[in-house]
């Protein structure tokens, strides 16, 4: 796909643990603790042998969720209040601290258990992308029913939906639909025989 090619890295490891939970289809990818090492080992996140407890995978989904609304921000929508305030506490509980070592400043955890190095992972992909002025792309689709999140490679950064072709051309068909009953409600019926 060339759109993906041009996803920054950054970028999409903070999409794909976003859409790590597919509202659409109530669809949960992160269903055990396992599952979830099993997601940041693939993406070079943690080591394989790392353990993590049913409260760091409660944890993560804290995040996501919190992630999601930001993003929902990105898009124009307004942001659940409650969602990034647990974002923040969940985010607090895993500290992260500055570090110049290996030719840049990079953002790595204060402290050594595994999800405190998977969370700072995430957030040094977040301050990359601030950083390289990409995170306002980051966006979930603005299908209430779908919130997938994608990145907005449009020019205008206008794009709104997560695929044309399938959120995009349902939005677009419904409308349609609507404008079309509408108007059938509003013309009187002179057709008919009397």
């Amino acid at each position: 796909m060339s759109d993906e090619r041009s996803v920054p890295a950054a970028v999409r490891l903070v999409r794909d643990f976003v859409n790590t939970f597919e509202p659409q289809v109530d669809e949960e990818s992160l269903t055990t603790p396992d599952a979830l090492r099993d997601w940041l080992t693939e993406r070079g996140v943690l080591p394989a042998d790392a353990r993590l407890s049913p409260a760091d995978l409660a944890a993560a989904r804290t995040v996501r969720e919190g992630l999601r609304a930001v993003l929902l921000g990105h898009a124009g929508h307004p942001a659940d209040p409650g969602a990034l305030r647990r974002l923040d506490e969940a985010l607090a509980a895993a500290p992260v601290r500055m570090t110049l070592a290996g030719g840049g400043a990079r953002l790595v955890p204060a402290r050594t258990g595994p999800l405190d190095v998977a969370l700072a992972a995430l957030v040094d992909a977040i301050r990359q992308c601030a950083q390289d002025q990409v995170w306002t792309r980051l966006k979930v689709c603005d299908r209430d029913t779908c919130r997938w999140a994608y990145y907005d490679a449009s020019r205008n950064q206008a794009r709104r939906w997560c695929s044309m072709a399938g959120c995009g051309n349902y939005v677009k068909m419904r409308r349609a639909y609507a404008v079309r009953r509408d108007r059938r409600s509003r013309t009187p019926d002179t057709g008919r025989d009397r």
